[in-house]
């Protein structure tokens, strides 16, 4: 089995980071291939980049040279998940579903701990348009930058893990799920300090992606995810003769 996991921004040592923790998850046949955007922003923290990224993310898969079983867009509460839905005939999983529904079966409800406070409304934004949002009891900035998990990894850890108890005391959540892909690996220090359950959506999103392919499950096509109609695309990083035509 090869699944393709897509970071949303341009970073490539992230790519790395995050491939390697969705490698360390996977069964032992699994094949991890990390991808990088060939546009798009160094870090996703807003409107702008996060729709720039499902662009990049959507072209950065179209153009991948090889067969592949399933695909993981690796970025929290980014937009474009859908759109590899109605491209591929494959499971697609986005990391932010991943994680907070496996956050479900462990605890009545979850917090987010992310990255900088403008991200905040983007995640419960996409945690509501997923339906997963009843069940959350909050989402908390850390205050780090996407750039700085990996500049000052133990800074970051500290910042979650102080957001993680606040979580737990003030907000009652009884599990936490990291929102940012670049969190990947950060999981077990955190659950050591906070005491309860953490949710890692690279690892999660894997697990699921896994399963889909094993039960031989994909995305419906019948109606909302229905293969695009051809068309002519002018300008768009995927060509007219990239877009798969309708059955």
């Amino acid at each position: 089995m090869r699944i393709l996991v897509a970071n949303v921004n341009t970073t490539q040592s992230m790519t790395d980071s995050i491939a390697a923790q969705a490698q360390q998850a996977a069964l032992a046949d699994t094949e991890i291939v990390g991808l990088t955007p060939r546009f798009g922003a160094d870090s996703c923290e807003g409107n702008f980049e996060s729709y720039l990224a499902a662009i990049a993310v959507m072209d950065a898969v179209v153009n991948y040279q090889g067969p592949f079983d399933a695909v993981i867009q690796a970025g929290y509460g980014e937009h474009g998940r859908e759109g590899l839905q109605e491209l591929l005939d494959v499971p697609v999983v986005d990391i932010t579903e991943a994680a907070a529904s496996t956050a479900m079966f462990l605890g009545y409800k979850y917090s987010v701990i992310t990255t900088l406070d403008r991200a905040v409304p983007l995640i419960e934004d996409r945690l509501k348009l997923a339906g997963l949002d009843a069940r959350c009891a909050s989402v908390r900035a850390s205050g780090m930058a996407v750039l700085e998990l990996e500049e000052d990894p133990e800074r970051a850890v500290e910042a979650i893990i102080e957001q993680a108890l606040l979580a737990v005391r003030d907000d009652k959540a009884e599990v936490i799920v990291l929102g940012c892909g670049g969190m990947a690996g950060l999981d077990e220090e955190i659950r050591k300090r906070a005491g309860v359950p953490v949710v890692d959506g690279v690892a999660a999103a894997v697990t699921i992606a896994e399963s889909l392919v094993r039960l031989r499950l994909s995305t419906s096509k019948v109606r909302t995810y229905a293969t695009p109609r051809p068309k002519t695309v002018i300008g768009w990083p995927i060509t007219a003769a990239e877009v798969p035509a309708a059955p």
